[in-house]
């Protein structure tokens, strides 16, 4: 079957299933199983599937019908500058968390040799980012699930900074050593009542642990705000996300640990999503 008549019958599959951006899925489900390029297969519409490949891209087909995201199902998403390996068990990253690279990235002086903590690294989104921008720099990436660790340990391979980059398996609160110049954070910052109105891509594929930030969406960032007191340098800068909604309790919860607030950083959309601050 020619890539053209591929591209049709996932089209009218997927909008038949109203699927929204049914036809860029369709030239990412497709391009991904040939390991090439989206404008590889927009350009080369005669070439052919094979029945192997065809039958994988109807399996593709079905899981993205059920609201799978895409990124788990190619297993890839591009973040920063680079692609990164997902699955299910991390959360898959946004756009709006490269601001918090790029604020990072921005106040580390290329000179130095900062050592930057991760806490709930995930994927490794943020700390890869960083550390290939910043080749001096060294950085430890936390996480409480053993799976997310794995996924961060396979992206920092593939980018090839796995020697820059130690893994923890822990809670925050059982770190008890290490001074450090940076610390980042994309915390679970959603209410857990909330949750169930969140989409279907989101709410039943994504972990929940990485999402869930209790009651009032700040039981985590309380925590990590409090052990990072401890674990930052004076003087050390502390970059954190948090949910638009809630920059003014997180001030506050800084404020309380000895942290100035510096900046407040918008997201694509204009709403607060960042924070940096200094610890006194």
């Amino acid at each position: 079957m020619k890539y053209l008549e591929v591209a049709n019958f996932g089209n009218n599959y997927l909008f038949n299933k109203d699927i929204q951006n049914y036809k860029l899925d369709v030239e990412i489900l497709a391009s991904s199983i040939i390991n090439k390029s989206r404008e590889y297969f927009l350009l080369n519409q005669k070439k052919n599937f094979t029945k192997k490949e065809f039958n994988r891209f109807k399996k593709f087909l079905k899981k993205r019908n059920n609201r799978q995201p895409l990124a788990q199902i190619i297993k890839k998403k591009e973040f920063w500058k680079q692609n990164l390996y997902i699955d299910n068990n991390v959360l898959i990253p946004r756009p709006d968390s490269e601001h918090l690279v790029e604020e990072t990235v921005n106040l580390i002086k290329d000179e130095r040799n900062y050592s930057i903590l991760d806490v709930g690294c995930g994927s490794g989104c943020l700390i890869i980012s960083i550390l290939l921008d910043k080749i001096n720099c060294r950085g430890t990436a936390l996480d409480i699930c053993k799976k997310a660790i794995k996924v961060s340990k396979i992206n920092a391979k593939m980018q090839h900074i796995e020697n820059r980059i130690k893994f923890m398996h822990s809670d925050i609160d059982k770190v008890y050593v290490g001074k450090y110049d940076l610390i980042i954070t994309n915390p679970p910052y959603i209410k857990n009542n909330k949750i169930r109105y969140l989409d279907d891509e989101v709410k039943i594929f994504e972990p929940k642990l990485a999402l869930d930030g209790g009651i009032d969406g700040l039981s985590k960032i309380r925590k990590i705000i409090l052990k990072s007191s401890k674990l930052i340098k004076r003087g050390g800068k502390f970059i954190i996300e948090m949910g638009f909604d809630q920059k003014f309790k997180v001030e506050q919860i800084l404020k309380e640990n000895h942290f100035y607030v510096n900046k407040v950083v918008k997201d694509y959309s204009g709403k607060d999503r960042c924070i940096v601050a200094t610890k006194l």
